[in-house]
């Protein structure tokens, strides 16, 4: 009797982490996608690849300090699409769909 319990009090006190692994999973993403769409804007106005980094801070973002890391990263990636592709389609958003599905 007491090994049915201890499994189910176990699983009970695993859901909440569980469920917070997830929301800071969405978080992260949900930033890092607002990265990838002010890299876009970037590219949309025509910033040189090697300004994005000095234009992104000059626009006060609101994710936190340490995504900026990324910038740097990410930035090439974006830059090889084509001008096409950064006119019609959200980059963040499939940005998003893939972290998610990680």
């Amino acid at each position: 009797m007491f090994r049915p319990a201890a499994i189910v009090l176990a699983s009970l006190l695993a859901v909440p982490a569980v469920a917070e692994e997830a929301a800071a999973k969405k978080e992260s993403c949900t930033y890092q996608s607002q990265v990838v769409a002010a890299i876009q804007e970037a590219r949309k106005n025509r910033v040189k690849e090697q300004d994005v980094p000095a234009a992104i801070a000059a626009t006060n973002p609101t994710w936190p300090e340490q995504y900026n890391n990324a910038i740097p990263l990410v930035t090439p990636w974006v830059y090889e699409q084509k001008m096409r592709t950064i006119r019609r389609e959200s980059l963040a958003d499939a940005w998003l769909e893939l972290c998610l599905e990680q």
